[in-house]
């Protein structure tokens, strides 16, 4: 999972920010606090891509529903529907759990992402934009 998180980061050209280690992935995932799902690809027996997603609530519209934090697919293996399956999974996953919602957000300049998923018919929001308080900010926040 972890080397399919580098492939990804290095894709969306943010290895600098990448920092997960097996240990933090294997915690939110199966530890005590955990509350991260993962779904995983697999072709001939190798992980080829994988989607990570955990639960929210939209409190305007009042719905709950999943946030897919990523979807990626290794590139030997892209236009092959695995995305695609991936994504209708999480929804009937979703579905199943009584939400209403995907939620998810996608890089500007992600335009193959950004055409996949309005295809599959997503529809972006411009008017919102994404800000984080973390490093610094964060912990002059916290103290």
């Amino acid at each position: 999972m972890v080397d399919l998180m580098r492939a990804f980061a290095a894709y969306e050209n943010l290895l600098d920010s990448l920092e997960i280690t097996q240990e933090k992935l294997t915690d939110a995932v199966f530890g005590k606090e955990s509350f991260v799902e993962i779904l995983i690809a697999i072709a001939n027996d190798v992980p080829v891509g994988y989607a990570l997603y955990y639960r929210h609530f939209a409190s305007f519209r009042g719905q709950w529903g999943l946030f897919l934090e990523d979807t990626y697919v290794s590139s030997e293996y892209r236009g092959k529907g695995i995305g695609e399956e991936m994504i209708r999974e999480i929804a009937r996953i979703a579905h199943s759990r009584g939400c209403e919602r995907i939620d998810f957000q996608v890089l500007e300049w992600n335009t193959p992402a950004i055409s996949f998923y309005k295809k599959l018919g997503a529809v972006c929001n411009d008017d919102e934009r994404h800000f984080k308080f973390a490093n610094e900010a964060f912990l002059n926040l916290a103290s």
